[in-house]
């Protein structure tokens, strides 16, 4: 979640020579019924919000995703962990779209540092998406919700389960670079970083496993696990849990000094193309790519869901169509008072 996945002529080439390396190596923005006899569900914040008011959403955000997933196979990978590092900070509001504006010191959430690597694909789709959606349904439907179905969309398409997402988010008024770091998994951090961080987001230990899976697809830059391969925890040495083929593998591609900066490596080494539960297999082959993912089998906390997931594709399934609605409700917006529903998603109403 917290490491950049990257797609380029050059650095795709260099990360599926990695994979083969290792195949050889073994409306309504606020919704109150009128009073009746009989009570009514909730619609502030539900599965059909746009019922009456834009009806065809689903389907128009879907027409753009397919067609992404066609064209730019990499969008995938970049909406979902653009969705995450959205609903770490902020909560779920589509702050991470808002650009930074010419000339001034206070930057937005995604010129953050830990941001710099989100790729364009990501952004790309929420804007055709939006386009789309505002000439069908103009000004009611938020970017907060397009990113949201976004991100499930593309969990289905590269084979993942599909579940419903619920809607009503508005979009934040606040974006700023200086609330990111604080708020971000990083690629080293230990399951006690990891958990006390997902904790204060009201996600618990069994959704940091779950929501980890879905480094099942994407590709992180060199220089997040490159300290693995040759300083572990500053030891001078490579982390001893990591597969001796995999060690020689990645160090062939990423050197520890002076390396191209654009070459990537696949989270997944086994399937990285497809949603499933490889992920959790390979940690317990050793074959993690960041510190922080074979952390999660190491600890005797985690290590037990672990391998649990890892037998069974449906369980991981299902827990993470629950994980990522707890999280989708994160630090959601509602009504004007707290947030806007702008048209451009990358600049304020």
């Amino acid at each position: 979640m917290s490491v950049p996945y990257s797609f380029s002529s050059s650095s795709s080439f260099v990360a599926l020579s990695i994979y083969s390396l290792l195949i050889i190596l073994d409306k309504a923005a606020f919704c109150l019924a009128k009073p009746i006899k009989t009570a009514r569900p909730n619609r502030q914040f539900s599965v059909d919000y746009y019922a009456k008011s834009c009806p065809q959403l689903e389907q128009l955000v879907a027409s753009v995703t397919a067609q992404q997933f066609q064209e730019a196979p990499v969008s995938g990978p970049a909406t979902i962990r653009l969705f995450f590092h959205d609903c770490f900070v902020e909560g779920c509001d589509a702050s991470i779209l808002i650009k930074s504006k010419p000339g001034s010191k206070m930057l937005a959430e995604r010129d953050a540092e830990d941001n710099k690597d989100l790729r364009e694909e990501g952004f790309e789709t929420i804007r055709k998406a939006k386009a789309l959606v505002e000439s069908k349904c103009p000004g009611v439907v938020s970017c907060a919700d397009i990113l949201a179905i976004a991100a499930r969309d593309y969990v289905h398409l590269a084979g993942g389960p599909y579940y419903k997402v619920k809607k009503g988010r508005w979009d934040g008024k606040v974006s700023m670079a200086s609330r990111v770091s604080s708020n971000i998994p990083q690629a080293n951090f230990t399951v006690d970083q990891q958990l006390k961080l997902f904790n204060s987001k009201g996600l618990s230990l069994e959704d940091l496993v779950v929501l980890s899976g879905a480094h099942t697809l994407g590709f992180a830059h060199c220089q997040h696990f490159v300290s693995r391969l040759y300083d572990f925890r500053g030891s001078k040495q490579p982390d001893p849990a990591i597969d001796p083929k995999l060690l020689r593998a990645l160090r062939m591609y990423c050197p520890h000094y002076g390396g191209n900066i654009d070459i990537v490596a696949p989270f997944d080494v086994t399937t990285p193309f497809s949603f499933d539960h490889a992920y959790y297999g390979n940690l317990e082959s050793k074959l993690g790519l960041l510190a922080s993912d074979q952390a999660l089998f190491l600890d005797p906390r985690t290590k037990p869901l672990v391998q649990s997931l890892a037998k069974d594709k449906q369980k991981f399934f299902q827990a993470f169509a629950l994980a990522m609605e707890k999280m989708g409700s994160t630090g959601v917006k509602r009504g004007r008072k707290h947030g806007e529903k702008r048209k451009d998603c990358s600049m304020h109403i």
